[in-house]
C-alpha cells in the first residue's frame, strides 16, 4: 500500500487581467465574447476591490450580470469556469424552484445557505491538505502501535545499557515494520481497529439543515445522542490505515476556523448564478401560479440587494456575493421584472444561438471537447476511435438542422446526436475484433440521416 500526497497547486488569479481570463475562458467555451468579457470585469474589480482601503471597499457594491440568451449557449458553463478560476464558492440555482414566502417551496435564503455549505466543503478540503503528510504519520504510529508488542517497561535492578539497547531495538523494529507498511508489504494482515458508529441517521439530517431556519441545534442540545458509539472490527491494513488517516485528519483540522474561513469566503468571493430568472418575470394580476411571481422576485431582491442570512455558521452578508443571472426570455423580456430587481443587475450581456460553425468548434477545440471525450472512453476498451473531418461537419450540420426543425437546446444537442451516432460502438466495443475504429461522413449518414429525415422520430430520438 503506497501512500501517495496529492500535490496542491492553485493559480493565483490575482495578477490575471480581463483579457488573460478571457482567454481562460476560451480554453472551455466557445465563442460569447460579450458574456466573457463581462464576467472578466466583474472578477477583475472583485481583485481592485481587495486592494482599497477597508472603508472604501464596503462601499463598492459588485456589479452583478444579467445574461440573455436561449438555453444551450454556454451561460452556466461561462460562470462556473469563472468561479473554478476565481476559486470562489459558488452555487447554481433555478429562481422557478422558489416560491413566495407563505407559499410551500423552497426559501430564497436557501440559496445562501447552500453557498456557505459548499464553501465549507473547500475550506475542508484545504485544510486536509495542509495537514495530510502529519495525519498520515500519526495513523502510521496508530497502527504500528497495532501490529507491534508494546513496548516492555523497564525491570527494577536492569542495568541501564541493556534497557537502552532494548529501546534501540525495538525503535529499529518499529521504523522497519514502517518501511514495510509504506512499500505494501503488510497489505495483508488484519488488524482490530475501533469504528465510530453513526446512530439515528435521520435525526442526523434534521440536526443539520431542516431545522437550521428555527436557530436549534440538536447536536449542542443532546451532544452524546450524536456522537455514536465505537465497535471493534477486523480490516485489511490499507482500511485501516484510510479510516485512521481520516480520523487524524479531523482531529488536526479546526473546524472553527473553517467555518469562520468559510463564511468570509462566502462573503467577499461567493457567485450565486440565478437560472431561468424569466420564469420569475411578470407582474401581478394574473391567476393561478402566476400570481406569486412577482413575490419571488420581491423575496429575491434583499438577498441581492444585501442583506443578512442567518446559517448554522452564523450570519452571513450577501452584500458583496456576485449574482449572475441567466435567462432565455423568449416570451417574457428584462423589463418585465420589477424595477428593483432590474436595478440590482446593471450589466446586460446577450448570447448568440449556435449554429454549425460553433458546433464544429465545440466539438474540437475546448480541452473538454465531445470528441476528445468519446475517443477516451473508448480508449479504455483498446479501441483507437478517430473522427474524420467531413464527420465533424455532418454530426454539427445534422445537430443544426434538428435544432432548427425541433426545439433548439443550442450545444446540448450535440450530446444527444453523439449517443446515437456511437451507440453500436459503445455496444460492441469490448467484443470487437478490429480495435482501430474511425468515423468517416458516410457512417455518420448511414447512423442518422434516416433519423433527422424523419422530422416526427428525431422529436423522439434526437
Amino acid at each position: 500500500m503506497a501512500i501517495h500526497l496529492p500535490e496542491t497547486t492553485q493559480t493565483s488569479t490575482e495578477s490575471l487581467t480581463p483579457r488573460e481570463i478571457v482567454a481562460e475562458l476560451d480554453k472551455y467555451v466557445v465563442g460569447q465574447a460579450a458574456a466573457k468579457r463581462a464576467v472578466a470585469i466583474a472578477l477583475r474589480n472583485r481583485m481592485r476591490r481587495q486592494k482599497l482601503t477597508p472603508e472604501m471597499a464596503e462601499e463598492i457594491a459588485p456589479k452583478n450580470i444579467l445574461m440573455i440568451g436561449p438555453t444551450g449557449v454556454g451561460k452556466t458553463e461561462i460562470a462556473r469556469r469563472l468561479a473554478r478560476l476565481a476559486q470562489s464558492p459558488f452555487v447554481k440555482v433555478e429562481a422557478s424552484k422558489f416560491t413566495e414566502v407563505g407559499y410551500v417551496g423552497r426559501d430564497v435564503e436557501s440559496m445562501v445557505r447552500d453557498l456557505v455549505e459548499l464553501a465549507i466543503d473547500m475550506v475542508r478540503a484545504e485544510r486536509i491538505e495542509e495537514v495530510r503528510v502529519k495525519a498520515v504519520q500519526n495513523a502510521e504510529d496508530r497502527l504500528l502501535d497495532l501490529l507491534l508488542p508494546p513496548t516492555r517497561p523497564a525491570v527494577p535492578g536492569e542495568h541501564a545499557e541493556d534497557a537502552s539497547a532494548l529501546r534501540d531495538q525495538q525503535a529499529r523494529t518499529r521504523e522497519r515494520f514502517r518501511e514495510q507498511l509504506r512499500s505494501g508489504q503488510l497489505d495483508g494482515r488484519t488488524v482490530e481497529i475501533d469504528v465510530r458508529e453513526k446512530s439515528f441517521p435521520s435525526m442526523e439530517i434534521i440536526a443539520g439543515s431542516s431545522v437550521e431556519e428555527m436557530d436549534v441545534n440538536f447536536k449542542d442540545m443532546l451532544p452524546g445522542l450524536f456522537q455514536g458509539r465505537t465497535k471493534k472490527r477486523k480490516v485489511k491494513v490499507p482500511e485501516a490505515i484510510e479510516y485512521l488517516t481520516q480520523e487524524e485528519e479531523q482531529k488536526l483540522i479546526d473546524m472553527d476556523s473553517v467555518a469562520r474561513t468559510a463564511v468570509e469566503r462566502v462573503q467577499q468571493a461567493g457567485i450565486i448564478f440565478i437560472d431561468e430568472i424569466d420564469k420569475i418575470a411578470g407582474r401581478e394580476g394574473g391567476h393561478g401560479p402566476d400570481v406569486s411571481r412577482e413575490g419571488v422576485q420581491r423575496d429575491i431582491l434583499p438577498i441581492v440587494e444585501g442583506t443578512t442570512v442567518n446559517t448554522k455558521y452564523g450570519m452571513v452578508r450577501t452584500d458583496h456575493i456576485l449574482f449572475i443571472a441567466a435567462g432565455a426570455f423568449h416570451v417574457s423580456k428584462p423589463s418585465d421584472l420589477i424595477p428593483e430587481l432590474q436595478g440590482r443587475f446593471p450589466i446586460r450581456v446577450e448570447l448568440h444561438a449556435l449554429g454549425k460553425d460553433e458546433f464544429v468548434r465545440i466539438l474540437t477545440e475546448p480541452r473538454s471537447a465531445l470528441i476528445k471525450q468519446y475517443t477516451a472512453l473508448m480508449k479504455t476498451e483498446g479501441i483507437d476511435l478517430t473522427f474524420t473531418e467531413g464527420a465533424i461537419h455532418r454530426v454539427a450540420e445534422l445537430a443544426t438542422i434538428v435544432n432548427d426543425r425541433t426545439e433548439n437546446i443550442g450545444a446540448r444537442r450535440l450530446h444527444t446526436v453523439m449517443e446515437k451516432l456511437l451507440d453500436e460502438i459503445s455496444y460492441e466495443g469490448p467484443d470487437l475484433i478490429n480495435k482501430r475504429v474511425t468515423i468517416d461522413e458516410a457512417y455518420v449518414t448511414k447512423m442518422l440521416d434516416e433519423i433527422v429525415k424523419n422530422e416526427d422520430l428525431s422529436r423522439y430520438i434526437l
